[in-house]
């Protein structure tokens, strides 16, 4: 990868005070996408994918695709965050620059004709975006099916109901396998909620880090055990009094599972109650794969920022995308989606949870 993230040690080994879980320790990989331009050869959120030129473009077929009133291209969504980050590092320079004219000019001339069309966008199939791509090389956790090494997931740009999300696809593929590369993918003519399904194209500095359950997966004795300030106190490793009242809040925001975009380890949970997922074709029960984070930490998770963002992040937003939120992706009311697969087989159906 082009750059590096390094998160910083947890405050202490939880194991010192609750060795119970030590047997409940998962492997994760921290992506810490960052904006960029990746190639097809890369993984990426956001980034064009390797798709091969003579296999059809995923579409979605649902019903659900309502006329949301933004009536905005993805290449415009990303234009229009580009001329604002631009007006944020100067403030004097122009409202539009002749360029950007340009470029809404003819994004506008072309919406205008597809409104026009015969039958309407709205009923039509909607091309699906891209959001990752992983290559096997850079995230070593990912169990593909066969000779596969590449994970493509993409969405459609609308929440469907009854859950109000993006439907997802993934797709896995051999690298060498791929020849031509589909120059010019379809865009959807819109994208939902502002924008907020269109990720900002960003290279990833793959991290493995270990993972500890959020205190909702915990057993109802583990989970009584971590709210004991009493136990935190008969160790040696120093916890400060500060979380005295609220230690088990202090060990999920601190020491269980990290915040951001991550493959494996164990899921954020929050806006309901743990809920488990089972395969459709086997009932094996699921595994996380993917959390797609409308942010990468917010102000109960500040620990896990890395090393190499911390000044980043106390100067604030700045004269570019917030370094809290470097994909512009916002899932639910600034939650996440888990993507689940079946670990007996990562081609039976997969599922997804906005937590």
């Amino acid at each position: 990868m082009a750059f590096e993230r390094a998160t910083p040690p947890r405050p202490f080994d939880v194991t010192a005070v609750f060795p119970e879980l030590a047997p409940l320790a998962r492997a994760a990989i921290r992506l810490h996408p960052r904006a960029g331009m990746p190639s097809v050869r890369d993984s990426s959120v956001g980034g064009p994918l390797l798709w091969p030129a003579e296999e059809s473009w995923p579409h979605c077929e649902s019903a659900q695709h309502q006329d949301t009133g933004f009536r905005e291209y993805p290449a415009a969504v990303r234009l229009e965050r580009r001329r604002l980050a631009r007006l944020r590092r100067d403030p004097g320079g122009p409202a539009y620059t002749p360029e950007e004219s340009a470029i809404n000019e003819r994004n506008d001339a072309a919406l205008e004709e597809r409104l026009h069309a015969d039958p309407p966008p709205a009923e039509c199939p909607v091309p699906m975006l891209p959001v990752a791509q992983l290559f096997v090389r850079d995230v070593p956790l990912l169990r593909p099916p066969g000779q596969a090494d590449v994970l493509q997931v993409l969405w459609c740009p609308y929440d469907h109901e009854p859950d109000a999300k993006p439907s997802t696809a993934l797709f896995w593929r051999c690298e060498a396998e791929v020849g031509d590369v589909l120059a010019v993918p379809p865009q959807p003519y819109e994208a939902d909620w502002g924008g907020c399904y269109v990720p900002e194209p960003c290279l990833l500095a793959p991290e493995q880090i270990t993972e500890y359950p959020n205190s909702l997966d915990l057993s109802a004795e583990l989970r009584q055990l971590v709210g004991d300030w009493s136990r935190w106190q008969a160790t040696e490793v120093g916890v400060d009094g500060l979380c005295a009242d609220y230690p088990q809040e202090f060990y999920d925001s601190a020491l269980a599972d990290a915040p951001g975009w991550k493959v494996g380890g164990w899921p954020p949970w929050g806006r309901t109650d743990p809920i488990p997922r089972f395969c459709a074709i086997c009932d094996a029960r699921m595994v996380p794969l993917l959390t797609i984070a409308s942010f990468e930490w917010d102000g109960g998770s500040g620990s896990w920022i890395p090393y190499e963002d911390q000044a980043t992040a106390s100067a604030g937003r700045g004269a570019g995308q917030s370094p809290t939120q470097p994909t512009a992706v916002q899932v639910g009311s600034t939650d996440n989606m888990q993507l689940y697969v079946c670990p007996a087989s990562p081609e039976h159906p997969h599922t997804d949870l906005i937590q």
